[in-house]
């Protein structure tokens, strides 16, 4: 074992016998690694199952621990336990254990520590990795006012006597199944919400990272939430399908690839839940090189392609450049010169920028992408396969790599791009270089893209923002913004085909998708013998 290993996993191993990770535990005295724990009730427990998932450091492949493939079947009837209770608790009494929770949240250590969780098993940055759970943070913080947005609506004296009043009730147990790519952020957009509006909750985390989810759930049960509220199951496939199919789950919520998407959706549906889904992306930023900002709108596309080594449903992948084709050589050329300053390395080393991807297959899967594009006849302008990383050799690490399906030439915004570099959402530090002749072509070509879930234009002139604006058709768009992620006061509102369902997450919507509607139509009449209805349909008000 290498000395850059043992520098990695040492901080696993230390907190793997001591009560900062009490979801890890050695089944045997003798076992190599750690057995991550479910956290069920209110408690950590082991999971009864002895078939497991291993989990690796993506720096250096290290095993780091083994995930249990769980059922969900106890973490389902533990919340089904404790919904009567915690449905009828008051919302302002609920919405004061998120209060503590956030501020317990805001202690820059604890965010740390968290971090640190999600840095060993995810690789992202340090620095990254703090933001990750921020942004987490900041919907949690939002949730403490769900019972604004729960109000209802109510009618007075619809006929003599009889008024009307709707109320927003939750819907019961609740589950999210969460991607590997925000360990915390994403848990964060389901559960403080959900609980906000009075269901309990299943969490199924990555398994591929877990444990931020793991700690978040137990600082939560710290800071005094009743046991069963919030409980978190680790598991694959299997379990995900007991969690879909399961009568006592009326809601799931969502977010990764499209394949995983859509068949979660397909049987979530098909099993009477409510679904909430959002898939993947392939975002688009048109750049106008007449008058944007060059040297600010170069390291903002650079950031926003490469950072989190192109693990963001929200990172930008093609760069639309609007003008001259000559003048677009030369927008390449810096941008691929910005990209060469990015440092790839270990997330927990300083002044790296670019981590390592989370496995061996998506490593190889978006090698292969870029090769097959390369064969397709694209130009690749900075290829970032290969690159060493010393001390971490094993790790999967891809440099930040630049395609250019079209070569020097403008590309025909009426033909159809084929080269899979466009066409695949790789996952990535790779972004797609294009270029046009005119804003119409860029709209035109950002249009016809089958997701749907941001983009972006950069420019000076208001005019042109406002045309990009109304007339493109991405659900989330940003004007000089590259990575245009609204914060919880509004909500995630990608659409086409990166989301299936039709409720978006957090927000105004969020708070929709965890309760219904109930209306209760009363008659009070003053006195004996007032109408009370008959046989006939009534109509209201009528004389």
């Amino acid at each position: 074992m290498t000395s850059s290993i043992l520098h990695v996993t040492k901080p696993l191993l230390q907190k793997s016998t001591s009560q900062s990770a009490p979801w890890l535990h050695r089944t045997t005295a003798n076992s190599a690694v750690p057995t991550i724990k479910n956290f069920i009730n209110g408690r950590f427990v082991p999971s009864p199952s002895l078939d497991a998932i291993h989990l690796y450091d993506p720096s250096t492949n290290q095993h780091l621990a083994n995930v249990p493939r769980s059922s969900p079947d106890d973490a389902i009837r533990a919340a089904s336990d404790a919904f009567p209770s915690w449905s009828r608790t008051p919302p302002q009494i609920r919405q004061r254990f998120l209060l503590e929770y956030a501020h317990v949240l805001h202690g820059k250590e604890m965010r740390e520590e968290v971090a640190h969780w999600i840095t060993l098993e995810m690789g992202k940055t340090s620095q990254d990795a703090m933001g990750d759970v921020w942004r987490g943070l900041e919907v949690v913080e939002a949730s403490c006012r769900a019972g604004v947005e729960m109000l209802g609506d109510s009618m007075l004296n619809l006929s003599n006597g009889l008024d009307t009043v709707s109320y927003r009730v939750p819907l019961g147990v609740c589950a999210g199944i969460a991607p590997f790519n925000f360990p915390a952020m994403i848990p964060l957009w389901m559960f403080p919400l959900a609980i906000a509006t009075g269901n309990t909750y299943v969490l199924k985390p990555t398994e591929k990272a877990p444990s931020a989810a793991l700690l978040l759930a137990k600082i939560l049960h710290d800071v005094g939430l009743p046991p069963g509220v919030l409980n978190v199951v680790n598991g694959g496939k299997e379990c995900v399908d007991e969690i879909l199919t399961h009568p006592d789950v009326k809601a799931v919520s969502f977010v990764g690839s499209n394949a995983a998407g859509e068949y979660i959706h397909k049987v979530g549906s098909k099993h009477g839940k409510r679904v909430q889904a959002n898939l993947g992306a392939k975002n688009h930023a048109t750049v106008m090189m007449n008058d944007a900002d060059r040297n600010s709108t170069i390291k903002a596309l650079v950031g926003a392609a490469f950072g989190a080594a192109g693990q963001r449903c929200m990172a930008l992948s093609v760069v639309i450049l609007v003008g001259e084709a000559e003048e677009a050589r030369g927008w390449v050329e810096e941008m691929a010169g910005e990209a060469k300053k990015l440092k790839v390395g270990n997330g927990f080393v300083d002044g790296v920028d670019v981590g390592p991807l989370i496995s061996k297959d998506a490593k190889s899967r978006a090698e292969a992408i870029i090769q097959e594009s390369i064969d397709q006849g694209a130009t690749c302008v900075l290829d970032g396969r290969g690159v060493v990383v010393e001390g971490y050799e094993l790790g999967n690490f891809i440099g930040p790599t630049i395609i250019n399906p079209n070569g020097n030439s403008h590309l025909d915004s009426n033909k159809v791009i084929t080269n899979p570099a466009y066409t695949e959402e790789i996952f990535g530090p790779v972004l797609t270089v294009l270029s046009v002749p005119t804003l119409d072509d860029a709209i035109q070509l950002t249009n016809r893209n089958r997701y749907g879930n941001g983009c972006a234009i950069f420019t000076s002139s208001g005019a042109a923002a406002r045309k990009y604006q109304f007339e493109i058709e991405a659900g989330q768009i940003g004007i000089n913004v590259p990575i245009p992620v609204p914060l919880p006061f509004f909500s995630f509102t990608g659409n086409k085909g990166s989301i299936r369902g039709d409720v978006n997450f957090y927000g105004k919507s969020g708070v929709n998708f965890f309760t219904q509607l109930k209306t209760v139509t009363s008659n009070w009449q003053y006195g004996k013998g007032g109408d009370l209805g008959g046989t006939v349909m009534p109509v209201l008000g009528k004389k």
